[in-house]
């Protein structure tokens, strides 16, 4: 049995969903879990992890799991979510001139002609999510993307334009952990 982490944002762009049952082929990028990963979500967790795909591998890898999953589970951690005044080079351009108290970044764009124009504006606030180390749920699922288990309640791009939206606890998925009964070819 080799147990798989799958990143939740490598998979929300490309990944193909599967369930238990079915025959899996995955690129491994690595077999040891890296510092940040253990810090994030527990020495305790990563050490059942066998290997760490991925969607797009940094350089060539001939390393693979192939097999059939036996056993799939929803990787969901708490993090909190809170908010910070954007400022000049943290999204919106590094020589722009803060906007005066209450005021909205200027709408940067281009006019296309017959009504038609593009462009789009820094919201007033960032979001700055940190994670609660080791505050992890697992929570079983028959298939990759499966269920949603996160929090519903996220600040909504009007709100990052007006007074500083309070701190909110989140849960937010962060992956699956895939058990895989190898075959070998």
């Amino acid at each position: 049995m080799t147990r798989v982490w799958l990143d939740a944002m490598e998979w929300a762009c490309c990944g193909d969903p599967f369930s238990v049952g079915d025959d899996v082929d995955f690129v491994i990028e690595h077999r040891t879990p890296f510092d940040g990963f253990v810090r994030q979500l527990g020495a305790e967790l990563a050490a059942t992890v066998d290997a760490f795909e991925a969607r797009h591998p940094e350089g060539s890898t001939d390393d693979r799991v192939l097999g059939r999953v036996t056993r799939v589970q929803i990787v969901v951690q708490e993090s909190i979510e809170s908010f910070a005044l954007r400022r000049p080079g943290h999204g919106a351009p590094p020589d722009a001139e803060m906007p005066a108290e209450g005021e909205l970044w200027p709408l940067p764009g281009r006019d296309l002609g017959n009504g038609f124009f593009i462009g789009n504006r820094p919201s007033r606030w960032m979001r700055v999510s940190a994670p609660v180390p080791e505050a992890v749920e697992l929570v079983p699922s028959h298939s990759v993307p499966g269920e949603r288990p996160e929090s519903d309640d996220r600040v909504t791009e009007d709100e990052l334009n007006g007074p500083e939206p309070s701190e909110r606890r989140l849960r937010i998925r962060r992956g699956w952990l895939v058990d895989v009964e190898e075959t070998h070819l």
